[in-house]
């Protein structure tokens, strides 16, 4: 069975950092990707960012580039976000989410933010960033 949780949100001023942990387990992470996603309320949900497990290839929604840093351990099983110059836009709830790459036959997708579909999510944590 797939499990994310993630931790490590909270309340901080703008220009603070946070970093987020997304702890998984029930899947084996070379044949999947994690994605962070986020929503604030009143808007869609939308990716901020996703990592590859088998080559460590991360992508990022141009708004957090330079800000935002997305790495995995595998030894710890654990996905970070580790998020930079905080601003009040950033407030939101964030969540992670796995998808399938590959499998034992065929490639999905080489990209975290290809055709793939994130079926498995966590219970989100809240960001919130004061001004």
């Amino acid at each position: 069975e797939v499990q994310l949780v993630e931790s490590g949100g909270g309340l901080v001023q703008a220009g603070g950092s946070l970093r987020l942990s997304c702890a998984h387990s029930g899947f084996n992470f070379d044949d999947y990707a994690i994605g962070w996603f986020r929503q604030a309320p009143g808007k869609e949900r939308e990716r901020v960012s996703c990592i590859s497990g088998s080559e460590g290839k991360a992508y990022y929604v141009d708004s957090v580039k330079g800000r935002f840093t997305v790495s995995g351990d595998n030894a710890k099983n654990t996905v970070y976000l580790q998020m930079n110059n905080l601003k009040p836009e950033d407030t939101a709830v964030y969540y992670c989410a796995a998808a399938r790459l590959r499998t034992l036959v065929r490639i999905i997708s080489s990209r975290c933010n290809g055709n793939i579909d994130y079926d498995d999510w966590g219970q989100g944590t809240q960001v919130t960033v004061a001004s």
